[in-house]
């Protein structure tokens, strides 16, 4: 069960502080902040990075301002077959022709790989592209309807809170007037009281002057 709230503030019904009224309040907070010192933040060990080997080793590659390793291209180009040698069937032709047959079957295999991605596209490429707007567009709308029920309710707890403030405005203005004059009256009366005390203090006096120095 949430607990109420209770706003100490009556926006709707307390007129705006003057700038005057905000410049005293900030100096008596500045002045009251500088009674005590905040306690120090806890301090902690220095974390130490973990990257993993791969990060590490092209940190340290920026670090020193090395190239970049690019891509090796030229397993997409087109091969050239070796010539033959003089021998016939030689162990050295056989290993000439293994380096360009493995990068023609890579070089191969992309382009049907590229080629099937393409008809795929080509088929079902707009209808898929068509449905994942429509579903986009479903959620958008969803998020605006929320967005729209948000601030309905907003506006209605305002307009409710308003309601509420400006049901009770006469009365907390009466409120506010008989506290603003019961502290005027406790006001006069302590200044009457020390009146009192001082008219008691110099009778006093007098008298103590008068019996210490009676008339002929």
């Amino acid at each position: 069960m949430a607990l109420p709230a209770y706003h100490e503030s009556l926006p709707y019904i307390d007129t705006e502080p003057t700038p005057q009224a905000l410049s005293a309040a900030h100096a008596l907070i500045s002045a009251e902040q500088q009674t005590f010192s905040s306690p120090p933040l806890p301090t902690e060990p220095p974390k130490e990075p973990s990257f993993s080997p791969a990060i590490a080793a092209e940190l340290d590659r920026l670090a020193s301002k090395r190239p970049s390793q690019t891509l090796d291209l030229s397993r997409y180009e087109a091969q050239e077959i070796p010539p033959p040698s003089s021998s016939s069937k030689s162990s050295s032709d056989v290993d000439a022709l293994r380096a360009p047959l493995s990068n023609a079957f890579v070089s191969s295999s992309y382009l049907s790989s590229r080629a099937q991605n393409l008809k795929l596209l080509d088929a079902h490429g707009r209808n898929a592209w068509l449905l994942s707007n429509y579903h986009l567009e479903d959620q958008l709308r969803s998020i605006e309807r929320d967005l729209a029920d948000t601030k309905r309710d907003i506006e209605l707890v305002n307009a409710a809170r308003a309601a509420r403030q400006n049901d009770v405005k006469a009365e907390m203005q009466g409120l506010e007037q008989n506290w603003r004059a019961g502290v005027g009256r406790a006001l006069e009366t302590e200044i009457a009281v020390q009146e009192l005390k001082d008219q008691i203090r110099q009778e006093l006096r007098n008298r103590a002057n008068a019996a210490g120095n009676p008339t002929q």
